[in-house]
């Protein structure tokens, strides 16, 4: 019975795997454009525009705004109505804006797409990511966790990789009407071809192999019927969560600051790179294509070699440490030239985000993967809120003409100075024993985050 359970473990995570693949084929391979296409609409014929960083950071504002209350309730839900369910919306919705640029990108239309990417963002962003991982933690054991969470990202990175290798060689017009069409193909396949890992009790079907889960899991269903969960998640629950365990809250900071950083970075960088040495499409493409090989192979081969080998604790505080350091060159560049140098950086930095979700993983029950993996998310969220609020004033103001000093990288800097908070935390971490395969404790049943 185990074999049995395993193989079709394995037969979906593989299923798991081509459905990420295909959706951030289709995701990556529009990000190149997006700038140009920004620019071409608001401020034609510039290498700057302060208008365009700016509504870029209001909409992750907004996103994150949206995100902070969606995906503690997307992974709460998917607790209960199974990942697949729940995979299906912001798969479905993510269409919508790449079918808009697919269309036209004039003006109108650019509005047009701004205004659809805003509202469905504040479903997609980060959600399929967040139920991914979560299914992930489903099907594999505690030991195989760290090196299933890096494959993971490894195939988004090749994913990344090949659709901005893509996007390289094809107009901006092919370009959106294939990443629709690869979108579409995306949520087909999931829906034929994707087992849902969650039974009818709630629980992973994997981790109930031996008996000593199943009878945890019998002495539960009483309590289950007492306690109905709540969908929609407080703060006092995500205080309680929070306080679960020392481990989940430092990782819980870690999260907070990195995504503070990478969000900002995301935000202003092409930005940066477009004002200081006038890249375009194909130049952010191969930057992207460098970073994307490099990551991908870190996270396919070096990772599952060094988690068993160093843990996830340090593994994290190594990869924040490069990131931290790429940005400080990325905002130090001096020549063309320097920002590939950086995105080499990615052969080590991609190694932060798989780890801290293993370890957060660790401290929560096997019924509880989406709860905890949507409160992470929910944290992150908060980082997309406040990282825009403070670095797009601050990239736009360097990047201008009125810059108090001449260091256009200088926002880049301070971003590089929010991974190094994230880094210093990371250090504090101790490796925790994982908690039982069962809730995270006899008081917390009522945990909804």
């Amino acid at each position: 019975m185990h074999r049995v359970m395993e193989k079709s473990s394995s037969g979906g995570l593989s299923h798991l795997y081509m459905t990420i693949f295909l959706h951030n084929f289709a995701t990556f391979m529009v990000i190149p454009a997006i700038t140009d296409v920004t620019m071409a609409a608001l401020c034609p014929g510039r290498d700057e525009c302060s208008i365009a960083i700016y509504l870029t950071g209001f909409q992750q504002a907004i996103v994150g705004l949206g995100t902070l209350v969606m995906m503690p309730l997307v992974g709460n839900l998917s607790d209960k109505c199974g990942r697949k369910v729940l995979l299906t919306i912001p798969m479905i919705l993510t269409i919508i804006p790449l079918g808009i640029l697919a269309y036209s990108r004039t003006r109108n239309f650019f509005y047009a797409y701004f205004v659809a990417k805003t509202l469905t963002a504040m479903v997609c962003e980060g959600s399929v990511h967040c139920l991914a991982l979560a299914y992930v933690a489903d099907n594999v054991p505690e030991g195989r966790r760290a090196s299933s969470f890096g494959i993971l990202s490894g195939i988004s990175s090749s994913a990344f990789v090949c659709g901005t290798l893509f996007t390289r060689f094809v107009s901006t017009p092919s370009m959106f009407q294939v990443a629709t069409s690869v979108a579409v193909v995306s949520v087909m396949y999931m829906r034929v071809f994707l087992p849902d890992s969650i039974i009818d009790d709630g629980i992973s079907a994997p981790l109930l192999s031996n008996g000593k889960a199943k009878a945890s899991i019998s002495d539960q269903s009483s309590n289950t019927e007492l306690q109905s969960p709540k969908a929609l998640p407080s703060i006092p629950d995500l205080i309680a969560l929070l306080k679960t365990s020392p481990t989940f809250s430092q990782a819980a900071v870690v999260a907070f600051f990195s995504n503070l950083a990478d969000v900002g970075l995301h935000a202003s960088l092409l930005y940066y790179l477009k004002a200081r040495f006038h890249f375009n499409k194909d130049q952010f493409a191969d930057l992207m294509v460098i970073s994307g090989v490099a990551g991908t192979i870190s996270q396919l081969v070096l990772m599952p070699l060094l988690a068993p080998v160093l843990g996830e604790e340090r593994l994290l505080a190594i990869g924040l440490l490069f990131s931290c350091a790429h940005m400080f060159l990325y905002g130090l560049a001096w020549s063309f030239w320097v920002p590939y140098a950086a995105a080499m950086f990615s052969i080590f930095f991609v190694f932060a985000q798989p780890c801290m979700r293993s370890i957060v993983s660790k401290q929560v029950g096997p019924s509880e993967q989406g709860k905890a993996q949507g409160c992470i998310s929910g944290i992150c969220s908060f980082a997309n809120v406040i990282s825009p609020i403070a670095f797009s004033p601050l990239t736009a103001l360097f990047l201008s003409e009125k810059a108090p000093f001449n260091f256009p990288g200088f926002s880049i800097i301070c971003i590089g100075f929010s991974v190094m908070v994230a880094f210093i935390q990371s250090v504090m971490i101790k490796a925790a024993p994982p908690i039982p395969n069962g809730p995270v404790s006899s008081n917390c049943n009522h945990l909804e985050p």
